[in-house]
């Protein structure tokens, strides 16, 4: 009984969340959303191999949300046995995974993924700053607040080495060097996601356009110093340099595009997250079909003009 009420409690939260987000808004973010989560999913799930990724995948997702959940320090106060709401709550999410995999007969990629998914809501959460941290200021930290900020919740180092471990070991397999880079693209993504105090925007430029300008020269910049040697391996495997090459604008745009929609919807973290989970799917889905492509176009000059607009109403003077 207590975890259904939590369920539905967690489902109005949601649906107030999307209510928030417009109603036109959804309308063309949600099939664009599902048909890449779709797609992804089976083309993933029908691969011998690939296959085994969807379990790690699924668990960092739900880890790098469980991280930064507001409500975990109240939920042990009203509910000791919060964590079993959690696990239920994440193996709900997990669902189409599951269905995935079951779907192509991959029984123990799905075991992993539903022994290993609840498993989640007992990991910590994110650890608030130090007084010694924060007595730790400098001109770098302020301007890259995203990377040093995102990489101390996440072993971003970690992962950068494994992941250029991997793609040196198997860059003759097609697929591999490919996943690494789409991986380490969309990590470096989820560091735009948290909007920074208002205060902070002062630090980086003294008028809307040159804010979006320096935000985007140290998203890139960032982006093109650690992404390269993933890129070079993926151009010495089969998909030669003038795949790795588009490879490496297609993550050049993603990038830009979620710096974007992070100050298009300023300070509102749910519809900035919401915003870029569509951009994101739209990107993906741009190299399949036409319109696809169109839209895109459409969502970047709609992105830059909307962040303009809301960066207006700060003083920059």
């Amino acid at each position: 009984m207590a975890l259904r009420a939590y369920l539905r409690l967690r489902a109005r939260v949601l649906g107030r969340q999307l209510a928030e987000l417009g109603w036109l808004r959804l309308l063309l973010l949600t099939p664009l959303v599902l048909g890449a989560i779709g797609k992804t999913l089976l083309t993933l799930a029908q691969e011998p191999a690939a296959h085994w990724l969807l379990p790690p995948m699924l668990g960092l997702v739900a880890w790098s949300g469980h991280r930064r959940r507001a409500d975990l320090a109240l939920l042990p106060l009203v509910a000791p046995q919060f964590r079993r709401w959690l696990a239920a709550e994440y193996l709900l999410l997990a669902g189409p995974v599951l269905a995935a995999l079951l779907a192509f007969g991959h029984w123990p990629a799905a075991l992993l993924t539903l022994a290993a998914t609840p498993l989640v809501a007992w990991l910590p959460a994110a650890r608030a700053r130090s007084a010694r941290l924060l007595r730790r200021r400098s001109w770098f930290r302020s301007a890259a607040f995203e990377w040093v900020g995102g990489f101390r919740l996440v072993p971003g180092g970690a992962v950068w080495v494994v992941l250029l471990a991997l793609s040196s070991w198997q860059h003759r397999q097609p697929m591999v060097p490919v996943l690494a880079v789409g991986a380490w693209t969309l990590l470096v993504g989820t560091l735009f996601g948290t909007p920074e105090p208002p205060g902070m925007l002062l630090l980086t430029g003294r008028s809307p356009g040159q804010l979006l300008l320096r935000r985007l020269q140290w998203a890139g910049g960032y982006y093109l110093l650690t992404a390269t040697p993933l890129v070079v391996i993926m151009a010495e495997g089969a998909a030669g340099r003038a795949g790795a090459a588009l490879f490496w604008v297609w993550g050049c745009v993603l990038i830009g595009l979620l710096v974007l929609a992070k100050y298009a919807f300023y300070p509102q973290a749910t519809l900035i997250r919401l915003t870029q989970g569509g951009v994101t799917a739209l990107v993906l889905l741009a190299g399949t079909q036409t319109v696809y492509s169109a839209l895109l176009l459409a969502a970047a000059l709609g992105l830059v003009l909307k962040s303009r607009h809301q960066l207006a109403s700060y003083r920059f003077d």
